[in-house]
Order: structure tokens, then sequence, then C-alpha cells
């Protein structure tokens, strides 16, 4: 594991001032995955901005965690249904 793919789970709750069993819940739910290595929990920096969102769900809009997943989940049906109709509009668009 290279330092500069993690961030210690300890140091994110610090920087972004949110708690530890914030990360737990998360995880527990399986909407992040946080890496173990010699018993210090890490996050994967790329997946940084998609735990903003998770924060801002929850200590902004007040959201729960089970509130958080089925957002998510919406969300992702919602982007799917997005690119099958823009497949569907490139097919119709061949017999015009």
């Amino acid at each position: 594991m290279q330092e500069e793919e993690f961030m210690a789970a300890d140091q994110f709750c610090e920087v972004y001032k949110v708690e530890a069993s914030f990360i737990n819940s998360l995880q527990e739910f399986g909407l992040i995955e946080v890496s173990v290595l010699e018993e210090k929990r890490f996050i994967d920096v790329s997946r940084i901005r998609e735990l903003e969102k998770l924060i801002r769900l929850h200590y902004d809009l007040d959201i729960n965690i089970p509130g958080i997943e089925a957002i998510l989940h919406l969300l992702q049906r919602v982007n799917d249904l997005q690119g099958e109709i823009s497949v569907l509009k490139n097919r119709l668009r061949r017999y015009e």
C-alpha cells in the first residue's frame, strides 16, 4: 500500500470533522471500503470526493445511513437509465 494513495481514517475524521462511528457505519453498509494495515484503517484517496458527498448528505441534510444508501441506489439507477436512453437515441438516429 502506497501512502499517496491512501489516507488514514483517523486523519480523515480529524480533517473533515466527522466521527469515526460515521465511517464505521458507512463501511458496515458497504458504502465505502476501508483498508486495514497493521491494525490501522485507511481510506482510498480517489474515493474522498464521494465520501465528501456522503458527509454532506448526513451532516448538512441530516439523512441517516439507510437513507444515504437508498439515495445512492436511486442515483445509480438514474445514471444507468440515462446511459440506456443515450444508447437507444443513437440506435433511433440510424433509422431516421
